[in-house]
């Protein structure tokens, strides 16, 4: 066992063993090359099922990541540009002002439609056609390509409908042909999750109590504002515990978040940066600063490369840094300067704490 095998699993059993987390997977790849596949904890607590390196865990926005692959893999093949206007494979998009908006501006949360109708519930979001029409109905919040600002729901049915249109497929069936298929993780990379598979993922559960915030603080938050009836944030359907372990959200294609082990998402970016998946040209342009400066939605400072945040959190902040993290406390990126590849998935939801990820972050990012 290397020396970065066991610090991570030391790491990662002080974790469970302290209570601070229930179940943690950490993979690290170089070069093909799984350096790192530690695990602890247990899946289910109800169960007692442990935690293992392949179980899949349903992983919020990290997804993104998945989904921002899939369109590269497709750009790559000439099946779409990043310069296409959405309304050319997508006509309906076009309403309200949105007829100019690209794929590029979608990978970098430029569209300007980062909202869904207010009162959407989980059983909207897997009714795919009802929220393609939500949003392609949407008024910009922006002129396209003017702004950016973090799109949570809709970043996922913008770029999963652009897939469908050019592929006549569904983006699961396309990550899994295009993707996980050749990388041999396809039954350990998910958007929807087949119903045969569900007994094997992680139970999410959350770190402690929802915090309640009254209605005219939660009104003065950039991301939970309000306009012409759509939302950022929909109350009746944030992506808690609740909302995690819901066999109809996890059998469903929702591509803003996904379902996944560590190994198999390290295992992705892994063949990002070596060439299997795209050409180094591809590579650096998906991974290099695309658009910077303060996000509308969050409020907050924002650098997004095509798909993938630059830099992540805390700590992470290198420009070769490029990835995402999830609201539950996952991530997966990858680091153009080291050759490293990491995932980091668990099941206990601890919003808006990226320590675990900072913390391992650190440890594997001074490997040699």
């Amino acid at each position: 066992m290397t020396d970065l095998q066991k610090n991570v699993q030391a790491a990662i059993d002080e974790l469970v063993e302290s209570g601070a987390e229930r179940g943690v997977q950490v993979a690290v790849y170089r070069r093909g090359e799984l350096l790192v596949d530690a695990v602890a904890g247990i899946a289910d607590p109800e169960t007692g099922r442990p935690f293992t390196s392949d179980t899949p865990v349903y992983s919020t926005s990290t997804g993104k990541g998945v989904t921002a692959t899939v369109v590269h893999v497709l750009a790559e093949r000439g099946a779409l540009g990043y310069e296409t206007p959405i309304a050319e494979v997508w006509p309906e998009f076009a309403a309200h002002g949105k007829e100019k908006a690209t794929v590029r501006h979608a990978l970098t949360h430029a569209v300007g439609v980062p909202g869904v109708p207010v009162g959407t519930t989980p059983e909207d979001l897997c009714d795919w056609d009802r929220m393609c029409g939500a949003i392609a109905d949407a008024t910009p919040w922006w002129e396209p390509g003017t702004r950016f600002g973090y799109h949570p729901q809709t970043y996922g049915y913008i770029l999963g409908e652009i897939v469908r249109r050019v592929t006549g497929k569904r983006i699961s069936q396309v990550l899994r042909e295009e993707v996980a298929g050749p990388l041999g993780v396809a039954d350990e990379l998910f958007f929807g999750v087949p119903e045969s598979e569900l007994g094997r993922l992680a139970r999410i559960e959350e770190a402690g109590p929802a915090m309640e915030m009254p209605a005219e603080m939660l009104a003065a938050i950039p991301f939970f504002r309000v306009v012409d009836g759509y939302t950022a944030a929909p109350m009746a359907a944030m992506p808690d515990a609740a909302f995690s372990n819901r066999p109809d959200v996890l059998s469903s294609d929702i591509p803003a978040g996904a379902t996944m082990t560590a190994r198999a998402v390290a295992r992705m970016y892994d063949a990002l940066l070596g060439g299997a998946l795209v050409s180094p040209d591809r590579l650096r342009e998906l991974s290099s600063a695309a658009v910077t400066g303060t996000d509308e939605v969050t409020g907050g400072p924002g650098t997004w490369g095509l798909g993938y945040s630059v830099g992540l959190t805390g700590t992470l902040s290198s420009p070769t840094l490029f990835g995402m993290a999830g609201s539950g406390g996952t991530a997966a990126f990858a680091d153009t300067a080291t050759g490293i590849s990491v995932g980091l998935t668990k099941n206990r939801a601890s919003a808006g704490e990226f320590g675990v990820v900072d913390r391992i972050g650190q440890i594997v990012l001074q490997v040699d």
